[in-house]
């Protein structure tokens, strides 16, 4: 029997249509069992729909429509996103499902018969964008913790959950299981804030609305978010129903994704109820950053959001998804940019990876009438470029292992770079020239030929449909290939036809681009703004702007550890980091190979500007900054005291 992977997003609230960030975490997923599939795994990938709620409930009535109506068009809507995303799920669930619904009452009415739910009063603060519950001491200034919005004094009669019972069982887990909560900071996040402070019992049912699942024993009550949404990673595998083959074969999940905001609840809420049912906990809980725009965090309530739909019917499906997993690093917060877009779009699809195809196949048509020839004469740079296909998919299998997206795609691009060199240092159009180097260029092509076949493997989660082209282009099947086929570098036959075919990413005029978006989709223009400085004055140091807290509060300074160092061939100045964040690996470019030897610098603790947009230096990608000062004659990295753990934010 294969062996199972269950991968889950969160189910997404039908409040309203979907925007990029929530297309973000769905792709991520897709990327992932797309990986596993072809490792050979059973994959199971679930994503689906919140449908209850008292915003649903006053939205419908808003629009003349019942809450199933009202809900049914969105779900529509949000299935023909994932279908214009090429979102490979297996199963979609709404927990407006009759199976749902029944296995969530049997649920409550077990947990109220073993006493962890009982019946009493809440009084509390209570936000209604979020449907969310506080106490006074997590208001922040006044306010949802959330969102920021307004709260309201509400009370009623609730059902209530005896959270407060598992805290130590917890952190008993969280020690056992130190990957179950990842990044490794968000960790820290819910012991710190609020597992420490006292977790208080959680209010599970609500009076004061009608859309939602009754109480089965008390019909005036209807089942809160907390049971009803979370409890459907496992109703959708037929627990609490008559068959429940799939939730025996692939429970417990091997990873839940979602966006950080949510993790409390999955680590916290989730697993607290999957004790009190005795069942098994997943393995992984794994809560990206957000995506932003103009500095603040994509929300449909607040109307800064970039639709999906036009991005992708202007630059294609694929250019998304893959801006989407290379420019953002896996956990961390990312602002989104149309200028980053059509910059990756240029560089690194159309020059790179278009370029490379599109001039392999032209070369085999133009020298060998577009049939490889048999292998030829052996030379230079052949074994440098197969020693680094084979490092490639060692490092795609590391970074796709630790779900990172951004590294596993930025280790393809440096074989997609190495093999457009190799093109330069060949000069097969020289070789073309001496009927003496005929052979010798019969195996230039064919080694070409082989890395872009192995590029279309490796790129086939993250781009499937640009994965399938360039295979049509090589003459190859365009279906889903094996990852075992990476295995082998001499794997084409031989006499097989090329065909060439119109340019994968035809090229972009930025500026026109940037003005037409402005016409059509403001949202997707808009960048973060950019203020006037301020007149120094006797309060501020020389030529040196004042800026609000606000501004300060952007700036994501993070502890890391250096695990490697090394000079870059090309600089004289620069030095290549390889960082651990807090279990998240960064490579940053930092200019400090004039007074540090890179040996010096290992196992070293330094800050980082975490939230820093990606650039590159001498062709090598940076993700961040590290903290240094300048005494005038030389600059002094900020090392930090060893107590400090990787990860640990700076506030």
């Amino acid at each position: 029997m294969k062996k199972t992977y269950y991968i889950t997003t969160p189910i997404y609230y039908t409040s309203g249509t979907l925007h990029i960030g929530h297309g973000y975490t769905t792709v991520a997923g897709d990327a992932m069992a797309r990986f596993r599939r072809m490792q050979g795994y059973d994959v199971l990938f679930l994503t689906g729909t919140d449908e209850h709620g008292q915003k649903i409930e006053e939205r419908a009535t808003a629009a003349g429509k019942t809450p199933k109506g009202y809900v049914d068009e969105i779900v529509a809507q949000i299935k023909t996103l994932w279908k214009l995303l090429n979102i490979s799920y297996d199963r979609f669930i709404r927990t407006t499902d009759d199976s749902h619904e029944k296995a969530v009452q049997k649920i409550f009415r077990r947990l109220y018969e073993q006493d962890d739910i009982y019946k009493g009063k809440y009084e509390g603060w209570y936000c209604k964008p979020c449907e969310s519950f506080w106490t006074e001491t997590q208001l922040k200034d006044g306010k949802c913790p959330d969102c920021g919005r307004e709260v309201k004094w509400a009370e009623e009669e609730a059902y209530f959950f005896r959270l407060s019972k598992y805290a130590d069982k917890l952190v008993a887990h969280y020690k056992a299981h130190p990957e179950f909560i990842s990044p490794p900071s968000r960790m820290n996040e819910m012991v710190n804030n609020f597992i420490k402070p006292g977790l208080e019992d959680l209010c599970v049912s609500r009076t004061s609305f009608d859309w939602g699942i009754p109480v089965d024993f008390d019909p005036k009550h209807v089942i809160y978010v907390w049971i009803d949404a979370l409890s459907n990673y496992i109703t959708a595998l037929g627990y609490g129903s008559e068959n429940d083959a799939d939730y025996r074969k692939y429970w417990p999940a091997n990873v839940h994704l979602m966006a950080k905001e949510i993790v409390r609840f999955h680590t916290i809420i989730w697993p607290a109820i999957l004790m009190a049912l005795d069942e098994p906990l997943p393995e992984r809980v794994f809560g990206h950053g957000w995506l932003l725009l103009g500095g603040d965090k994509m929300s449909k309530s607040k109307g800064n959001v970039v639709d999906p739909v036009l991005l992708c019917n202007r630059y294609s499906v694929d250019a998304i998804r893959y801006f989407l997993l290379r420019e953002i690093p896996f956990g961390a917060d990312s602002t989104f940019s149309t200028e980053a877009l059509l910059g990756r779009i240029n560089a690194d699809l159309a020059n790179d990876l278009g370029n490379l195809v599109s001039r392999t196949v032209a070369m085999v048509e133009k020298y060998f009438d577009g049939v490889l020839p048999a292998a030829g004469e052996s030379g230079p740079f052949d074994d440098e470029l197969r020693t680094l296909a084979a490092e490639t998919v060692k490092a795609v299998e590391t970074n796709m292992d630790a779900f990172q997206f951004s590294n596993a795609l930025a280790d393809i691009w440096k074989f997609v770079s190495r093999t457009n060199k190799y093109i330069d240092e060949t000069a097969p159009w020289l070789l073309a020239k001496e009927d003496a180097s005929r052979a010798r260029l019969a195996q230039v092509l064919r080694n070409l030929c082989e890395s872009v076949r192995l590029i279309s493997i490796f790129i086939t989660p993250f781009m499937p449909s640009t994965a399938g082209e360039i295979r049509a282009q090589l003459g190859l099947p365009t279906t889903t290939p094996d990852w075992t086929e990476t295995a082998q570098f001499d794997a084409l036959p031989d006499g097989f036809r090329v065909q060439k075919a119109a340019p994968l990413f035809p090229r972009l005029d930025i500026p026109a681009e940037l003005e037409a978006l402005s016409q059509i989709a403001p949202g997707a223009a808009k960048q973060a703004p950019v203020e006037k400085a301020e007149t120094p004055n006797e309060d501020t140091p020389a030529g040196v702007a004042r800026i609000g807290i606000d501004d300060f509060g952007k700036v994501q300074l993070r502890v890391a550890t250096i695990q490697t160092a090394e000079k870059i061939k090309k600089s004289k100045k620069l030095l290549k980091l390889q960082l651990d964040v807090g279990g998240e690996p960064r490579q940053v470019v930092s200019g400090i190979a004039q007074w540090y030897a890179p040996e010096d610098l290992m196992g070293k603790k330094i800050i980082l500007v975490a939230n820093l947009a990606p650039a590159k230096l001498c062709g090598v990608e940076s993700q961040g900054m590290i903290l240094a000062a300048d005494d005038g004659d030389a600059a002094r990295v900020l090392f930090v005291d060893d107590v400090i753990p990787s990860g640990a934010k700076i506030r």
